[in-house]
């Protein structure tokens, strides 16, 4: 039986993401042993597109104009502003030693508040 989801996130600066997500984002960890962080994650949702085989990663937020302020606040750093898709608001934050993660406020329902 699946019990989670456990996602990776590769960086160049290995120490600098583990201090992103810990101090920006405020998720909780544990360390693994070694000082290697393991975060855990708001509740997730998983959704299928049709295109070319690639994965993505999205945060989900209530208020994303409001989220992306707090955040910017704390020293994070956006590659790209919010735009409206079909299916929400959406913008892109950095991660340090590279990469990219998704931030959208979503405009549809969730199997996590099906009645709301």
């Amino acid at each position: 039986m699946i019990t989670g989801v456990h996602a990776l996130v590769f960086s160049g600066d290995d120490g600098g993401a583990r201090a992103f997500f810990r101090d920006k984002l405020g998720f909780d960890s544990v360390d693994a042993g070694g000082g290697w962080l393991i975060f855990a994650l708001p509740p997730a949702e998983l959704a299928t597109h049709d295109g070319p085989p690639h994965h993505e990663l999205y945060l989900m937020c209530d208020e994303i104009r409001a989220t992306v302020d707090e955040l910017k606040a704390k020293g994070v750093s956006f590659c790209e502003g919010i735009s409206e898709e079909r299916w929400g608001l959406k913008t892109m934050l950095e991660v340090p030693g590279g990469g990219k993660i998704g931030l959208y406020e979503p405009r549809h329902g969730s199997p996590l508040h099906p009645d709301g």
